[in-house]
């Protein structure tokens, strides 16, 4: 299929089977022609057969019409051998249209119908002679004259009616084994054609089976070759190329496969460069917003080292609230730095035992009097990357102590296990969240403390969110606050 369009190849197998299907049903269309002519032929066949036995029996009623004459000089029977002569008449020129062209059967023919002619002349005659005597004796009288005996054992000594009757059978036998013959014919004819018919048909289906299931399969194979390949583009692997060379439809895709693998792979080189240039941009920054910083930082420690005991309370005051601030800045620089390379690194799955990090994650934790954690005791084993959820239930679980606002309160750790998930939740009694602020808490640098405050940077749940985001997780947030 190198140099043809599937296509084109589907359409010549399809015209290659029509074919074969059309001339399938030419010589089933011949057969029925010969079948219609055999059903003419035999309808024929039997008028001549028909038309034969009546012109037997024709002559039989001649002959017994001229015997009752002769016995009775009755004129009934005159009527009948009138009649019968008439119809024969007929008869014989029907037949000798239907016979026309067969050249034995012609022959039988003519043979009998000059001696039918004889025959009917001879009748005539004999009763042409009765007729005589008869009107020369009394008419009632019914005994037969000497002359009219004598006619009697002429036309019974006679053999003229059962020659005719030899060539009628001869002539009727021919018609029944002619009728055999093309009925034999036929039958082989149409065993033949029925057998062309079904082997034709039987090609046709295997030639069609055979080029749907070559087809078909290596369709299928060049098909899954490309299945793989974007399979393997979407687990990372860019420089995957197809070997297909075709120049058909299938073909075609491949090739703009390999061109879309090519366009990603640069694609990837140029956005892997340009992240490489932006961690070490970021780090730049960091250091030099750092620096700064520190110099500040370290310019406050000398000024209450040495000055300490000459500064006013209102100016130690002051002195504070810039240490407060550079802490801050200092936090939300980091926090920046985490969330941009949050992600960023590839994580193998492993084995990760919930309960185990989540106790590894609060003994972390500052602690904080009055707050109780209750942990879930049927917490399960995952088999997932360790690194990215241990930072999306740290950083929850942090901010579920971290801002609890009452001098006792409880944080509850448990799970809901579904059959193609689990569900994790971590509830507390804490102030709660109001409305309008439960769409803004995931977006960076949004914190619900004042701007002061340098506890809250508002990067946490921005990078929870970010984690989840990426493997087509999501995160809720329920709060009982109005």
């Amino acid at each position: 299929m190198n140099g043809m369009k599937i296509s084109h190849l589907i359409f010549l197998a399809f015209i290659f089977i029509l074919l074969l299907f059309s001339i399938t049903t030419y010589i089933n269309s011949k057969q029925a022609e010969k079948v219609k002519a055999n059903a003419e032929y035999v309808s024929q066949s039997s008028t001549i057969v028909k038309q034969s036995n009546r012109f037997q029996r024709n002559i039989l009623t001649m002959v017994s019409g001229l015997r009752g004459y002769l016995l009775t000089g009755d004129g009934y029977f005159i009527q009948a051998y009138n009649a019968s002569v008439s119809e024969n008449e007929g008869i014989l020129k029907e037949l000798g249209q239907l016979i026309h062209g067969d050249s034995v059967q012609q022959t039988e023919f003519e043979e009998i119908r000059k001696l039918e002619e004889g025959l009917v002349s001879r009748f005539g005659n004999t009763i042409n002679e009765a007729k005589a005597e008869n009107n020369q004796n009394n008419k009632t009288n019914r005994i037969l004259s000497p002359a009219v005996r004598k006619i009697l054992a002429e036309e019974t000594e006679n053999q003229t009616d059962e020659q005719l009757q030899q060539h009628l059978r001869k002539f009727i036998n021919y018609e029944y084994e002619k009728r055999e013959i093309r009925k034999n014919t036929l039958a082989k004819l149409v065993s033949k054609t029925n057998n062309i018919s079904l082997g034709l048909t039987l090609f046709s289906i295997i030639v069609g089976f055979i080029v749907a299931i070559t087809l078909a399969h290596s369709i299928s194979k060049r098909v899954l070759k490309m299945v793989a390949m974007a399979e393997s583009i979407g687990q990372g692997n860019y420089e995957i190329r197809l070997n297909d060379k075709s120049r058909d439809e299938v073909g075609l895709l491949a090739l703009s496969l390999n061109h879309m693998a090519k366009v990603l792979s640069e694609t990837f080189n140029i956005l892997k460069r340009k992240n490489e240039e932006l961690d070490q941009y970021a780090h730049i920054v960091s250091h030099d917003l750092k620096s700064p910083l520190r110099g500040i930082g370290n310019v406050i420690s000398w000024i209450e080292e040495d000055h300490g005991h000459e500064l006013t309370p209102k100016v130690v005051e002051y002195l504070e609230i810039i240490k407060g601030r550079l802490s801050r800045a200092e936090s939300l620089i980091r926090s920046t730095l985490l969330y941009a390379k949050v992600d960023r690194e590839l994580h193998v799955k492993e084995s990760v035992n919930i309960k185990e990090m989540i106790n590894e994650i609060t003994e972390s934790l500052a602690p904080k009097t009055g707050i109780r954690l209750n942990i879930n005791k049927d917490l399960p084993v995952l088999y997932t990357e360790r690194i990215p959820l241990y930072q999306v239930l740290s950083n929850l679980i942090s901010n579920a102590v971290k801002h609890h606002n009452k001098d006792k309160g409880e944080v509850k750790i448990y799970h809901r296990e579904f059959p193609d998930y689990y569900e994790f939740f971590i509830d507390d009694d804490g102030p709660g969240i109001a409305k309008n602020y439960l769409n803004k808490i995931f977006m960076i640098f949004q914190t619900l403390q004042p701007s002061n405050s340098y506890e809250s940077t508002g990067v946490g749940l921005a990078i929870v969110k970010k984690i989840l985001d990426k493997r087509d997780e999501q995160i809720n947030i329920t709060s009982t606050t109005c």
